[in-house]
């Protein structure tokens, strides 16, 4: 659940309001830090709220469009005739491996997320799909949902929290209607995977830099997960290793150079 900040809480809601282009009636609310105004500027502290959108109705869509009204086992939804959906990524990590065949109960999981997106983003007027791709990690399957269209910033939001708020929401509809967690990744025109490139190539570039200055490279504040990928670029390198300082919002990655 993505969180916003401001001077104050109506502030701050109105600005998480209008980055995930909801409305109040919309959206779940909740206040973490009412915040505090200071005396003449001094010791003030921002006001801090978690906003994401209602997950109700559209729980409530999907148990009806693919939960049997008899017998929960005997789902007939088939996501085969679609053909945005692909069973394998042909760029995955050496760990992800196609999944063959695609069993009823991996169909459904598809079904359920990949309708659950598609009705956010009909309910938000984007002219969007959704591409569905099913990996086998190394201890779970991997369902990669990746919207595609046009102008779709609005969907990743600042540092990805908008993304990772539509990840959120379609983890929680599928466990509702399931009763399990299944490891369910959604991207927007594959931006993580190109994040993931850039943040890679970064780590190596910084790394190369600190060994040939022999010093420390600080690297720009970042999420907990591109922090560790940062980390997980450089863990064989022997003449470099990280560290991470600093906190929340602002906490970071090092670079240091082995001596």
């Amino acid at each position: 659940m993505p969180e916003f900040e401001a001077r104050t809480v109506k502030e701050a809601i109105a600005k998480g309001l209008e980055a995930l282009n909801l409305t109040q009636d919309d959206a779940d609310i909740e206040v973490i830090d009412e915040g505090r105004s200071g005396v003449f500027g001094v010791g003030g502290k921002s006001a801090v709220v978690r906003i994401a959108p209602k997950a109700t109705e559209n729980a409530a869509k999907a148990a009806t469009l693919h939960a049997s009204e008899s017998d929960e086992a005997s789902v007939e939804t088939d996501v085969s005739d679609r053909p945005t959906f692909a069973s394998v990524d042909e760029t995955a990590a050496p760990e992800e491996t196609e999944v063959s065949p695609v069993d009823a109960e991996t169909q459904r999981v598809l079904a359920i997320s990949a309708d659950f997106l598609q009705g956010l983003l009909d309910r938000m007027e984007l002219k969007a799909g959704v591409e569905a791709l099913i990996l086998a990690g190394e201890d779970e399957t991997i369902y990669r949902l990746n919207i595609t269209g046009e102008d779709l910033g609005i969907l990743i939001g600042r540092r990805a929290e908008t993304l990772d708020a539509f990840q959120y929401l379609t983890r929680l509809v599928v466990n509702q209607q399931t009763h399990r967690w299944y490891r369910i990744e959604v991207d927007v025109e594959n931006y993580k995977q190109r994040r993931e490139q850039s943040l890679q190539r970064l780590a190596r570039n910084m790394a190369d830099r600190a060994v040939s200055e022999g010093r420390t490279i600080i690297l720009e504040p970042m999420p907990p997960r591109e922090r560790r990928l940062i980390h997980l670029a450089l863990r064989d390198r022997e003449d470099v290793h990280t560290e991470s300082v600093g906190e929340g919002d602002s906490r970071k990655v090092t670079i240091v150079p082995n001596s």
